[in-house]
């Protein structure tokens, strides 16, 4: 079987057990456009440009994963800190709420604020919601984003669409992102909508 095979059959197991076509695009970490022609798709059918990114030998490590959450807190530190003759450097985060997309956003976001001891925040993206009309939402289980300053936390960048829609949500919310972390990023984004990106892997196809 080839790897284009075992994605289809996975696509095809999670869609049978009852997953929406969100939530698979989040648990292959490829596009929504991907996830529906791996679905649908016919003999000759082209497939779409994308990068399947399968880190499941980390994310089902806890060990591992609490490596992963302190290496984005350290990319992060790294690439702010301070030139020679700026201001003295703080490895702290401040008084930040770390907001966590859904689904494998969550575990990475939860190291982080407990590492740095500060709030946790879990947002849910439009596209895995199965409403009639599909939206974004903060869960009314962890913390408020109202007035706090936020750091976005998820697995990979995509497309780039549900980093859109949670900064404009946050925003919408009286919130101020701050920055976006994420562990690999297809698209190669400085910044989104303002807010800059700080990514650990920058993933390209070359055609």
């Amino acid at each position: 079987m080839t790897s284009l095979d075992e994605l289809i059959a996975k696509a095809r197991l999670l869609l049978s057990e009852g997953h929406s076509p969100g939530q698979i695009a989040d648990e292959l970490s490829l596009s929504m456009e991907t996830v529906t022609w791996l679905l649908t798709q016919k003999k000759g059918d082209v497939a779409p440009k994308d990068v399947s990114i399968d880190w499941t030998v980390v994310s089902s490590n806890a060990l591992l994963l609490d490596d992963v959450a302190r290496l984005m807190l350290h990319r992060y530190h790294c690439a702010t800190a301070p030139k020679p003759g700026e201001k003295t450097f703080s490895a702290s985060l401040g008084n930040v709420v770390i907001v966590g997309i859904a689904i494998s956003g969550i575990p990475i976001a939860t190291l982080i604020a407990q590492t740095e001891q500060v709030k946790l925040a879990i947002y849910h993206p439009a596209k895995q919601s199965t409403s009639e009309k599909p939206t974004g939402s903060m869960s009314g289980n962890f913390s408020a984003i109202a007035g706090e300053r936020c750091i976005i936390v998820d697995d990979v960048i995509t497309s780039g669409k549900t980093m859109h829609e949670v900064v404009d949500h946050l925003r919408r919310h009286k919130a101020t992102p701050l920055a976006i972390w994420v562990l690999f990023d297809k698209r190669g984004l400085k910044e989104v909508d303002g807010v800059p990106v700080y990514s650990v892997f920058r993933v390209s196809r070359i055609d």
